[in-house]
């Protein structure tokens, strides 16, 4: 029985998070002190108390939950071990690489915050956006993205799971996908509250400011394997860590058969580390009767119960 540490992403933050582990764990607090350090400011007050405003700002949300998942799995470690396999979504990646000891966490706090900032810019504000299509019959999705383009740009960021794709563009073939997903029998269609169309061709540019941060960096093999965005693939080394975090910026999240491999490799034991407990919800969507332990806050601790920890 082998098991994995999921790392959220983007949308997961609320004010407040990881503001418990800090006061009560050591190792906890010795990360968002560090964190603090590498970015010269306190990233530790926005996570502990907001304003939320500054934590939906692309540019501090997005090393503030690799902060908080960081310090959360420090916290988990010395309870769970360590896990069989690793994987994040889109932004967790980096902080699950931080975790398998291929990325020092200074080192990423510095790329994430760049990342956010580049994603940011990519796309001039209005230009873009991004939808779920909840329950999108099955089939139909490129055909509604091919009608929705009218030249533009619309394709799919995330494979959430079976139930949940999300897409990403300009902002008018988004919203012309999403009336067509209702006709043709999706359940739901809806826009998301976003600040930039993540993971699409629109990325580009980021992609490109990005690459020589990440030439920049030093990516250690990989001391417990991860499944990436990418490719949902299992990887060891530095330098396919690199390439995985450069092609997952214009590339969309392929988590549902992330999990899906994580289950055929054995997977029986699932925690989500970090703020929020989104992945939980998708998991249990993706593989039939799997549960999975949401730690990133101190009251976690009573859902560890010992017999679903590792030995």
């Amino acid at each position: 029985m082998k098991t994995a540490f999921l790392f959220p992403g983007q949308g997961s933050q609320f004010a407040g998070m990881g503001k418990s582990l800090a006061e009560n764990f050591e190792v906890a607090r010795e990360k968002f002190e560090q964190a603090d350090d590498a970015l010269g400011f306190s990233l530790s007050k926005m996570c502990f108390e907001g304003p939320e405003e500054d934590l939906k700002r692309t540019a501090y949300q997005q090393p503030a939950l690799l902060a908080v998942s960081t310090a959360a799995f420090a916290v988990l470690r010395v309870e769970a071990g360590e896990p069989d396999f690793v994987a994040g979504h889109s932004l967790g990646e980096y902080s699950a690489l931080v975790a398998a000891g291929s990325l020092e966490f200074g080192e990423a706090l510095r790329l994430v915050n760049k990342r956010g900032r580049y994603m940011q810019e990519a796309v001039p504000d209005g230009v873009g956006a991004m939808a779920a299509l909840l329950r999108l019959p099955e089939g139909k999705l490129d055909a509604v993205l091919a009608e929705a383009a009218q030249g533009e740009v619309v394709t799919p960021a995330g494979f959430n799971s079976p139930d949940q794709i999300v897409i990403s563009g300009n902002r008018g073939a988004v919203e012309r996908a999403v009336e067509l997903a209702k006709a043709a029998g999706a359940e739901r269609a809806v826009l998301l509250p976003v600040s930039a169309p993540f993971h699409c061709p629109l990325m580009k540019p980021a992609q490109e400011r990005l690459l020589p941060d990440l030439k920049a960096t030093h990516f250690a093999d990989l001391r417990v394997p991860l499944v990436n965005n990418w490719q949902a693939r299992e990887i060891r080394t530095g330098d396919e860590a690199c390439a995985g975090l450069y092609q997952q910026v214009p590339n969309p999240v392929r988590w549902t058969d992330t999990i899906r491999y994580l289950a055929d490799s054995g997977v029986e034991k699932w925690f989500e580390v970090g703020a929020g407990a989104v992945l939980s919800g998708l998991l249990r969507t993706i593989v039939a009767g799997a549960k999975c332990t949401p730690f990133g806050e101190v009251r976690d601790m009573e859902k560890l119960d010992r017999n679903t920890l590792p030995s």
